[in-house]
């Protein structure tokens, strides 16, 4: 497949796509053909593919992520925006669109450090992506927000009250990636009321735990492991007391808080209280502490209000942590992304491509009550084609 030139699309026409997302669970990227109609921001799925990264491209990764050798996050980036424009080509050639056709990609890029309110970086050359396919690239999406005073996340809400509020009912979107994230929407999607923020961990800890019990597994698929094993409760009660948790929105995080250096202190703790405890007995603390939190969380900062819990990101897919979450959240009604809309791990990589219509269309695609920033922004960067 060659590149070509995209052109912009005539206004009221129809424009094509690409959002491409890789979270801090590092599964892998995952890329949404989307079409937008006219100059609406309605941002309707056409295909959804997900490229995993193989196991040694993780642990690089994760080793770059763990020294930050400057020679290395240069050849990371670049790396990374390789991986990126490969997941643009994988999903041309399964649609069958044409790299002239698709107005723009919009691609979130790789976190490798977020500290809220000071600084965030995400790689993944997008000068690569345009070079490779002759289309503007929208990226860095974060930075703006935070220097305008913000914590440069989550940018997701703007989507979510777009594209997915309840016309008559407040509703709440939870995304659990490598971190978990909350919006609550009123009714219609008022921007003006819309809460946001980062929970604390997702799946990063749980999938840490996991990396280091059983080797060659990435993840507790269907969280079998956890479904053995007994979570150490009291442990998880004194974990929700991290200075995050005490902290009220707007606030984010990211692996440097909940990560590895996190796993490994919960595998230790957990075996000094129960020198008997099973690998399987770590798993299900993880899980359990991921569930506490969210719940911890809702409860503490959002309306009492009853509203639908709407889940997606890899989280969902583990039955013991939606399990938990029902378990904590008796007044919340908790469906799957899927059972409402599309294909729950498309929903960020659609996100972005919102947030990069939304660009090109000078308006702002963060959310000040969610981030904290000084106002409403346009964000990110463009590499033109």
């Amino acid at each position: 497949m060659s590149p070509s030139g995209s052109h912009p699309a005539a206004p009221g026409a129809a424009t094509l796509a690409i959002g491409l997302m890789s979270g801090t669970s590092l599964d892998g990227v995952d890329a949404a053909l989307v079409r937008f109609e006219g100059d609406r921001p309605d941002a309707t799925l056409v295909a959804f593919q997900s490229r995993g990264y193989d196991a040694a491209f993780r642990h690089t990764v994760l080793d770059v992520l763990a020294t930050g050798r400057a020679r290395d996050l240069a050849v990371l980036h670049v790396d990374l925006g390789r991986r990126f424009a490969d997941a643009v080509e994988s999903l041309l050639a399964a649609t069958g669109v044409a790299p002239r056709d698709v107005a723009f990609v919009a691609s979130h890029g790789q976190t490798v450090w977020h500290e809220p309110g000071r600084a965030t970086l995400q790689l993944g050359d997008p000068a690569v992506i345009a070079e490779r396919w002759g289309v503007t690239v929208i990226s860095d999406f974060r930075a703006r927000d935070v220097a305008a005073g913000g914590q440069g996340a989550p940018l997701v809400p703007i989507a979510d009250a777009l594209l997915f509020a309840a016309p008559a009912r407040p509703r709440i979107l939870l995304n659990v990636g490598g971190m978990a994230n909350v919006t609550w929407l009123p009714p219609g999607g008022e921007l003006a009321g819309v809460r946001a923020f980062d929970t604390g961990p997702g799946v990063a800890v749980i999938d840490a735990v996991v990396r280091r019990l059983r080797e060659g597994l990435a993840y507790d698929a269907d969280g079998v492991l956890a479904a053995r094993g007994r979570a150490e409760d009291p442990l998880i009660a004194e974990l929700l007391t991290d200075p995050f948790f005490e902290a009220p929105p707007p606030k984010s995080t990211g692996r440097e808080v909940f990560g590895d250096a996190m796993a490994v202190g919960l595998m230790r703790e957990v075996r000094v209280r129960r020198p008997d405890a099973s690998d399987e007995d770590c798993v299900a603390t993880a899980v359990a502490l991921t569930a506490a939190s969210i719940a911890d969380q809702m409860t503490r900062w959002l309306p009492d209000d009853g509203a639908e819990v709407v889940m997606s990101g890899g989280g969902a897919r583990n039955p013991e942590l939606r399990r938990r979450l029902a378990a904590a959240l008796p007044r919340h009604a908790l469906r799957r992304f899927d059972e409402l809309f599309f294909d729950g791990d498309a929903k960020e990589a659609v996100a972005f491509a919102l947030l990069g219509w939304l660009t090109l269309h000078g308006r702002p695609g963060n959310v000040p009550s969610a981030t904290g920033a000084r106002g409403p922004r346009v964000l990110g960067r463009i590499t033109p084609a």
